[in-house]
């Protein structure tokens, strides 16, 4: 049941309890190996399909986890968070750490010239995201503490013409997370922005990688770093903060040779 007042305060980037909203997630699941290690006993992953998972549940459990809960959640059944939250929260009074990583990359052709294409990506990206933040955010403020774990993308800084539709979702979502962040300031809530470049996931096999990509164990350790710090936004690899500085401000007829 949940208490009635706040769990004592823990070191930061330590969390007992995590619920992750996108559990399928390669990055998601490298951070819960990570923080599995160091100490978290509670994790829910929330999965669109959740039977796919049992074995990294099972692998959790082995690392040292207390309990590993596997529930359901559709990004794009926005009509349905609330009470997911609700149900969850319920369960298992107070968590420490909500990590959002839910996200499709689409086919960019297909969604460059195919409205309901496009507007699949934008509602599981930005839409989706919102309407399970929300509920969350507000758990997390009713309990005095926690941290939101919103997986963005440095896409989301200025999307490329190559796959535009996608970059447009993400930078809803970061623009969200950002002014997410700002609302909660004082409630002992905390959100933290993640913009990873490519990452070699299954999301994103066969696609050609671009410059400095990463992998999910590199994103995984950044976000651990971050959780441990007071930053509210990661790059991984830190490297690509300095290069998007630039890139934001290329005149538009350059970045569109370099962004195909």
């Amino acid at each position: 049941m949940a208490t009635d007042r706040a769990a004592p305060a823990l070191p930061r980037g330590v969390a007992r309890s995590v619920l992750v909203l996108g559990g399928g997630s390669d990055i998601a699941l490298a951070t819960m190996r990570v923080l599995v290690a160091r100490g978290t006993q509670t994790v829910v992953l929330a999965a669109r399909r959740p039977a796919r998972l049992e074995r990294a549940a099972a692998a959790l459990r082995d690392a040292g986890a207390a309990r590993v809960e596997l529930v359901a959640f559709d990004a794009d059944d926005t009509g349905g968070h609330t009470a997911l939250v609700d149900e969850v929260f319920a369960r298992h009074g107070e968590f420490d750490l909500v990590l959002h990583a839910a996200a499709v990359l689409g086919e960019p052709a297909l969604a460059a010239t195919d409205g309901a294409a496009a507007a699949a990506i934008v509602r599981t990206n930005f839409l989706g995201a919102v309407s399970v933040l929300v509920p969350a955010a507000q758990r997390l403020r009713a309990q005095g503490h926690g941290v939101l774990v919103v997986l963005s993308s440095t896409a989301a800084e200025r999307p490329r013409r190559a796959n535009f539709v996608y970059g447009a979702s993400k930078a809803g979502l970061d623009g969200f997370a950002q002014g997410l962040g700002d609302a909660l300031a004082g409630s002992g809530v905390r959100v933290l922005v993640v913009r990873p470049g490519f990452v070699h996931t299954k999301m994103t096999a066969g696609r050609r990688p671009a410059p400095l990509s990463t992998t999910p164990e590199a994103v995984a350790a950044g976000i651990v770093k971050g959780l441990a710090s007071s930053a509210h936004t990661v790059w991984v690899p830190g490297s690509l903060r300095a290069l998007m500085a630039v890139l934001r401000h290329l005149p538009r007829p350059l970045f569109r040779r370099i962004g195909r």
